[in-house]
């Protein structure tokens, strides 16, 4: 995964660390915890952590969703037993498997993302492509930590997204004054282009209005580490001091991403055909979800998922959702 100029760890603001450990540590409902223990269960020593995001984490609780979560492992050789998942997991992280657990006469169902301690480091610091650093730059609950140490990590690792999510995006602002929700709603409508889901404008807005709050001050936490890209104004209000130059590569850095994007989504889904439970019609009903394209899911495609994989991915740019 190529890496983007890493943020110096000694320009962490502490108070932006302290913000993170905090929104990571609030409560959520007791049905996640019930997936929890099953993830413990299955990982053992291999488990540094567990985390939630996602739609579910902002209804609260599972419902008839899905909750989303990312399990963090020391190495990938102590997490699998069979050699290809290490494999897959080292060559394209995450690897994404299917979780259900029942409870009485209730059903919890979870979609898991499984990434190294080192992977996820990285991923919210250095890679280039935002998938790990746009997620977690937004709310997120560590609901399980191996120990004291490896929660400072995680904090950290969040801290880190943060920065990585604002030094990224606020290139691509004018100089206008701006407030956390224009800056966050700009940011998250750059990385979820850069994703085979790319929501509109609209749902962008939607996210940072209801984490407005929670993003006004991760903004504020974060502008100390930020001093050559953001300029406090005396109303509160922001300016991105970057210059037209700068502003053009970034958008540049975009484009690429939004490339990249298309053809690591199809690579994830189509490595998720070997890890998760019916991958094919999840993915399909994904797609179709996210972009509008319909992909007609055969009995031989179920059989040979690669060759869906090359399906989707012709279709994608007959349609004009890659480019």
């Amino acid at each position: 995964m190529a890496k983007c100029p890493p943020t110096v760890d000694q320009q962490l603001p502490d108070e932006l660390v302290a913000e993170m450990a905090l929104l990571s540590s609030k409560a959520v409902a007791a049905d996640f915890i019930v997936l929890v223990e099953e993830l413990k269960a299955r990982f053992g020593s291999s488990l540094d952590a567990v985390l939630l995001y996602g739609s579910c984490l902002r209804a609260h609780e599972i419902g008839e969703g899905v909750a989303d979560f990312y399990v963090v492992v020391d190495s990938y050789v102590n997490a699998y037993p069979e050699r290809y998942l290490r494999y897959l997991n080292a060559w394209l992280p995450p690897n994404v498997f299917y979780l259900e657990v029942s409870k009485g006469e209730q059903k919890f169902r979870a979609k898991y993302a499984v990434v190294s301690m080192a992977d996820f480091e990285s991923g919210t610091r250095q890679w280039f492509h935002p998938y790990l650093w746009a997620r977690f730059a937004q709310p997120s609950r560590l609901l399980y930590a191996r120990d004291e140490v490896i929660r400072r990590r995680i904090h950290r690792a969040l801290a880190h997204a943060v920065i990585t999510f604002l030094r990224s995006s606020l290139p691509t602002l004018d100089s206008s004054p701006a407030n956390a929700e224009a800056i966050w709603t700009n940011g998250l409508s750059q990385t979820y282009a850069a994703e085979l889901r790319p929501e509109r404008a609209a749902r962008a807005r939607q996210l940072a209005q209801f984490n407005l709050d929670e993003f006004a001050r991760l903004t504020a936490h974060a502008t100390p580490a930020l001093k050559d890209s953001l300029e406090v104004l005396p109303d509160g209000h922001y300016r991105c001091v970057a210059d037209a130059v700068a502003r053009q590569h970034s958008l540049k850095r975009w484009r690429l991403r939004r490339w990249q994007g298309k053809v690591l989504s199809v690579l994830r889904l189509s490595k998720a055909a070997f890890t998760f439970q019916d991958s094919i019609s999840y993915a399909a009903w994904k797609i179709e979800r996210h972009t509008g394209v319909r992909v007609e899911v055969t009995p031989m495609l179920r059989r040979h998922p690669l060759l869906w994989g090359f399906k989707v991915s012709w279709q994608l740019l007959r349609r004009g959702v890659m480019r």
